[in-house]
């Protein structure tokens, strides 16, 4: 008479097996559930660009990742030419995306498109000539805790030349990363 090498498993120990896999599937799920509402909620934020304010660096329907950790806890500062996410001072219903021109301190003035900063001209690679206009503005010391910012498309951007400066406390991200369309997947300039 032959033995078999291996005998099937009892009734109990496969439903006892199953019941095992099912619950670690169940806990590895959750764990990558929480791992990411945490990664959205307080590091990386999918977003929608909306508008050509930004253009070229970000186009209209755009999609980016904004990096809401960078700013949150101080661990990262807010720096001239960053671009930054924030609640719109006239209605903070609304969110813009724009680039730092000028951090507390700063004098700001823009002569027929010319943006000065402390006095110097600034060097706005970002700024194709194309996208330049020819608004001029009076001199402004940026207040303390507060950004001027403006779009890169200056002819078609409403920002900090419209309605003033962005208080720090509505900036909650810096654009990091594009991700939608594939072709402009990348870091944001």
């Amino acid at each position: 008479m032959e033995i078999p090498s291996r005998l099937p498993p009892p009734p109990s120990y496969q439903r006892q097996s199953a019941t095992v896999a099912a619950v670690s599937w169940l806990r590895d799920l959750s764990l990558s559930v929480f791992i990411a509402v945490v990664v959205i909620l307080f590091l990386y934020q999918p977003v929608k660009v909306e508008g050509t304010s930004m253009m070229p660096a970000l186009v209209d329907q755009e999609r980016i990742f904004i990096n809401k950790f960078a700013y949150r806890f101080g661990i990262t500062e807010i720096s001239r030419g960053d671009t930054v996410v924030f609640w719109f001072p006239g209605d903070p219903s609304k969110s813009y995306i724009k680039r730092v021109i000028g951090i507390p301190g700063d004098r700001v003035r823009i002569n027929r498109g010319a943006v000065s900063v402390n006095g110097h001209v600034l060097e706005e690679r970002y700024v194709p000539q194309e996208y330049h206009d020819e608004v001029s503005t009076r001199e402004l010391t940026v207040p303390r805790d507060e950004y001027f910012v403006l779009g890169d498309h200056r002819s078609s951007s409403n920002d900090s030349r419209s309605w003033g400066t962005v208080p720090r406390r509505f900036i909650y991200g810096k654009a990091a990363f594009v991700y939608w369309p594939l072709e402009r997947l990348g870091l944001v300039p």
